[in-house]
């Protein structure tokens, strides 16, 4: 078995704070919030995070026939993350270049359209809302001719997605992933589905930019996000050969299943994920200074997954800093993970931490060190984790070391 290091060598985002991912992580240093009120037609007050997206930065209006907004920001983040790679694919064998894609829902402003449609459906629906079908879009955009391959897990999809990446690369399938995820669910329907699930944060009028408080005592459940962001991800040697830059390494990462409840997690199978992660970056906890948690602010899982964490740091728990950014962008669901590794990442390059935002009083089951705002610098930060923690009981955690 050839185990190549794998380097992050380039960042590509949309999200609510922009296309920029120095300007994205600036905003969540201020801990300024994304979240605002959408549909004010339902009948419950809704907030989400959305993207302010100029589509035509990247598609002419013929291209853009039949591509849902899912596949659109999947599209200008991969874009993005290569252009921020210097990484013009015209130079690479494209057969040994990799998508892969998580997306939790797919296109769900095409369904949503042709189930409003009044019995008039567009023929492309099908092709717009297929899971696959960001992960295609990118792989057409960019000539990629290697693996092009969608996980759909949830809200762990493009963790899973950026670790399957690395092990490509690691064996040597690829000389190049484009690695992350995309989500773009703010449509009526998906919302009150949700809504129904009684998940997400309630509130007050003109209170949305506070709804989301994780690990918060008053916290009342997340609020939707959407955007997308990818990674490149090179062989370390490779990166070094052609003088790239290289944000991080992808140490170690950890896949685990609850196999207990659809919904409600479980911290036995969010500390085997934690353990294996470690195990694998040959690691131990008090070498990891910083957690990017999952952190959804529901009643449940901020508990569970604390409880996970001071399992497996045990006396080293205090050294471990702890911050949930959904607080601020949304839950992106099948992009969460993505969009987290990617803060992560730059948490370890710039050596800052994102503040764990809206918790004034923290819940005394969810005692942590957490991030506050005024407390964001990390000087000694060699290593650093993203959590997510999926619907199905799926869990991936990534595990991230400074580059040398």
């Amino acid at each position: 078995m050839n185990h190549h290091e794998v380097a992050v060598t380039g960042l590509g985002v949309l999200a609510p704070h922009g296309d920029e991912p120095g300007a994205l992580f600036d905003a969540l240093l201020q801990a300024r919030s994304a979240i605002q009120p959408v549909f004010p037609e339902l009948p419950k007050p809704a907030a989400a995070a959305t993207v302010a997206f100029d589509e035509t930065r990247w598609f002419t209006k013929l291209q853009l026939a039949g591509v849902d907004r899912v596949s659109q920001l999947a599209v200008a983040a991969a874009d993005l993350a290569l252009h921020d790679a210097n990484l013009p694919l015209a130079d690479v064998d494209l057969e040994r270049v990799g998508v892969y894609a998580g997306c939790g829902m797919g296109g769900a402003a095409a369904l949503e359209a042709a189930y409003r449609g009044n019995g008039r459906v567009s023929p492309l629906t099908i092709p717009a809302f297929m899971p696959n079908a960001p992960a295609a879009h990118v792989a057409m955009r960019n000539g990629v001719l290697g693996p092009v391959l969608t996980y759909s897990v949830a809200c762990a999809s493009s963790s899973v997605a950026i670790a399957e990446a690395a092990k490509a690369i690691q064996r040597g399938e690829v000389d190049i992933a484009i690695a992350g995820g995309s989500e773009a669910l703010i449509v009526p329907g998906v919302v009150l589905a949700w809504q129904a699930m009684q998940t997400l944060a309630t509130f007050q009028p003109g209170e949305a930019a506070g709804a989301v408080r994780p690990f918060a005592s008053d916290r009342s459940g997340f609020a939707l996000g959407e955007g997308a962001a990818f990674l490149v991800l090179e062989s370390a040697e490779r990166a070094r050969r052609r003088g790239a830059r290289s944000y991080a390494t992808l140490a170690g990462w950890g896949l685990s299943s609850d196999a207990t409840h659809l919904t409600k997690p479980d911290a036995p199978g969010q500390a085997r994920a934690l353990r294996q992660a470690l195990r694998q970056a040959g690691l131990q906890p008090r070498d990891v200074g910083y957690c990017n948690a999952h952190g959804t602010a529901t009643r449940i899982g901020d508990v569970v997954e604390r409880n996970a964490l001071a399992e497996v740091w045990g006396d080293h728990f205090e050294g471990l800093r702890v911050s949930s950014t959904k607080a601020l962008h949304g839950h992106m669901l099948g992009a969460a993970g993505s969009i987290e590794a990617l803060i992560t990442v730059l948490a370890l390059h710039r050596r800052q931490l994102p503040p764990n935002a809206n918790c004034g009083e923290i819940d005394p089951a969810c005692q942590m060190n957490l991030v506050a705002q005024d407390d964001s610098a990390a000087p000694a930060l060699e290593a650093a984790m993203s959590n997510s923690f999926a619907f199905g009981g799926t869990n991936s955690v990534l595990l991230f070391r400074r580059a040398d």
